[in-house]
């Protein structure tokens, strides 16, 4: 019989999941939309049917099922108040999995396990210590020191994303005014675009565009395109990026920053301002030491594959 773990990677929109061998092999990837569900039960009812089904069918063995979720805590298995999902409040999701599977479960927020998807399996693989910064329709951030995941005295930490960039700035899905992820992230840069096509009368590709119609890709494009306004919003955007990985960098010395997700797929377009305003931010004792790099995992699902590997790394102990 094969033994499997089971990555679960539960979003906004959508939940991916796969089932994880100790050496990173992902097989069975599927998902199911996580925004169409009102009661969690009837989510995990249908996400473990089919999880069960592929279970049988390859006469699989899983030795347990590891979780990243949005405000997923690694220490009580529990999402807690969790902004960009439908359930709202605190959900005992290992116990409520329980019920569907008698194995080790483990919770932990996305970021996190995308962080331990680069350790274990990408780019991270020989360093001790890195930061991995996961840009989608928000930011999300993991921290790995001496070779571990940081998750603080209560599980949280390591927000970069809810740490506040501009004071009283844009108002965020947490509830707070100016945090990192409504300048830096798919939906950060297309506000950015719309308040320049509004504040300013040059010209461009994008200057039509609804702002329900417009997305990260768009923007991309025209900038690609040689499109000014859309060259400056990605400035901006890597200027806001590049400040606050400076503070970071403070916090815990990186070896290396690997960015991850839509937005990084932009390529230079992010990587260059970002790194040229981090340099210009840091203290000197860092300028030059710091790697920025695109996650080795880019094309494949790295908080899958980070879910799983916490689950094998729990199993060795």
């Amino acid at each position: 019989m094969k033994k499997r773990v089971i990555g679960i990677d539960i979003g906004g929109t959508f939940t991916k999941y796969g089932f994880v061998c100790e050496d990173g092999e992902l097989t069975h990837e599927g998902s199911i939309p996580s925004d169409t569900y009102p009661d969690i039960k009837d989510f995990l009812n249908d996400l473990c049917g089919k999880l069960k089904e592929i279970i049988k069918k390859e006469d699989y063995e899983v030795i347990g099922l590891g979780v990243g979720a949005p405000n997923g805590n690694f220490y009580t298995g529990r999402i807690e108040f969790a902004p960009n999902l439908l359930w709202k409040g605190i959900i005992d999701l290992a116990g409520l999995l329980k019920g569907h599977f008698n194995i080790p479960i483990i919770v932990t927020n996305d970021a996190n396990a995308a962080a331990i998807g680069e350790l274990i399996y990408g780019g991270g693989q020989g360093m001790n210590d890195f930061i991995m910064i996961t840009l989608g329709t928000g930011l999300g951030s993991g921290f790995i020191v001496n070779g571990k995941i940081v998750y603080g005295h209560d599980g949280f930490a390591g927000e970069l994303g809810h740490t506040v960039a501009v004071p009283e700035g844009r108002q965020c899905a947490c509830g707070k005014q100016g945090c990192l992820e409504t300048y830096v992230s798919a939906s950060g840069i297309k506000r950015t675009m719309y308040k320049m096509i509004a504040s300013e009368i040059e010209d461009s590709e994008l200057r039509n565009v609804s702002f329900n119609d417009l997305d990260a890709k768009m923007i991309s494009k025209a900038a690609r395109n040689g499109d000014h306004l859309a060259l400056k919003a990605f400035d901006y955007t890597g200027k806001m990026l590049g400040l606050k990985l400076a503070d970071a960098v403070a916090h815990t010395s990186p070896e290396a920053i690997f960015l991850f997700g839509g937005l990084s797929c932009a390529g230079d377009l992010i990587f260059t301002p970002t790194k040229k305003y981090m340099e210009h931010y840091l203290l000197p004792v860092f300028r030059n030491k710091v790697k920025l790099l695109p996650s080795a995992l880019q094309n494949k699902n790295i908080a899958v594959l980070g879910a799983g590997a916490l689950i094998w790394q729990e199993i060795k102990k």
